[in-house]
């Protein structure tokens, strides 16, 4: 039977139902899906695994709900127009920055410029050095800088003679080792300890202040790890909550502004310096696809003392990551 005819026979609506339904199941099933991991957003949480991950690539989502809006458009479902739209409206919000902006009012005390990079198990040292020598920074906080990453930057950049004579460092294998480098001077700190990977911590003496410096390395949302995810996330949240004066928190945190735990940390009253100086939102992993596609999981954050002017995310040969440089000015506390 043609389908005119089987139109004839089964009737106009059922014979309109036909041509539709794939069209509405794909439609449904796109919107569930980013219905889902919108939900937890609203609802300040990040959720179990597969949730965490999604939550990274929230902006994204906009493309298969948009396609959703789209088929059931075609398939005349008024539902799902409806739920489209709910969803994208959703979406949009979400995608604004999070966190307090604002500029410091005391008077500037120093500049600084600070680079965090993770070299990726040590792969991207020799281009981390090369970086560091471009750009400058008077302060480095190195991610998954192993036994032999650790030794490079000594050589490149350590001794009395060297443009870093100051470091602090937790050593270790693989994505163990973290190492900040600084060209000022710098009191030993605890550092944030008990966690998967080196978060070192010092104290540097910038124009005669105080400035506390603290890396940031947790355990990424991997599959059966986001307990211990949110568990590290929480101990930089309460680094911060107990900081006093100026203070930089940088590093790798594997969160994004989508994540509930990274926003507890924001909600203490550090700021996000990419977002200061104009670059919320700029992915800075994966790099095969960054800055087009991915997350920006890689921050330096800093107190309300702390102003920034200037980032710059950087690709760096045989990381996962991109670099982030960023300016900033140390105010007088007013």
């Amino acid at each position: 039977m043609d389908t005119a005819a089987a139109d004839r026979w089964t009737g106009p609506e059922e014979a309109v139902g036909r041509r539709r339904g794939p069209g509405m199941w794909l439609a449904g099933l796109l919107l569930a899906g980013v219905s889902v991991v919108l939900g937890f957003r609203v609802g300040d949480s990040d959720g179990i695994t597969p949730v965490p991950q999604l939550l990274a690539f929230l902006p994204w989502l906009l493309a298969p709900a948009g396609l959703g809006l789209a088929l059931a458009l075609l398939a005349r479902w008024r539902t799902g127009m409806v739920w489209g739209v709910a969803v994208l409206g959703g979406l949009a919000w979400y995608i604004e920055p999070y966190g307090k902006t604002g500029s410091p009012t005391g008077t500037p005390l120093a500049e600084l410029r600070v680079m965090t990079a993770n070299v990726q198990f040590g792969r991207a040292t020799d281009a981390l050095i090369g970086a560091v020598e471009r750009e400058k920074p008077a302060v480095v906080f190195v991610t998954e800088c192993e036994y032999t990453c650790s030794r490079a930057l000594r050589d490149a950049f350590g001794g009395s003679g060297g443009a870093f004579p100051y470091r602090e460092a937790v050593e270790g294998a693989g994505s163990a080792g973290s190492v900040i480098l600084s060209r000022f001077p710098l009191k030993a700190a605890d550092g944030i300890r008990k966690t998967t990977m080196g978060m070192p911590g010092a104290v540097a003496d910038v124009a005669g202040h105080d400035v506390r410096l603290q890396l940031a390395h947790p355990m990424p949302p991997l599959p059966g790890q986001v307990g211990v995810w949110r568990r590290e996330l929480g101990a930089l949240r309460d680094y911060a909550a107990a900081s006093e004066g100026p203070t930089i928190l940088a590093g790798d945190f594997n969160a994004s502004q989508d994540h509930a735990a990274f926003r507890r940390i924001l909600d203490t009253g550090l700021r996000d310096g990419a977002r200061l100086a104009g670059a919320a939102r700029t992915p800075s992993w994966p790099s095969r696809t960054a800055p087009t596609l991915g997350a920006q999981i890689d921050h330096v954050l800093v107190s309300g003392d702390i102003a920034a002017r200037k980032a710059a995310f950087l690709p760096l040969t045989g990381s996962d990551h991109h670099a982030l440089v960023v300016d900033l000015t140390l105010h007088q506390h007013g």
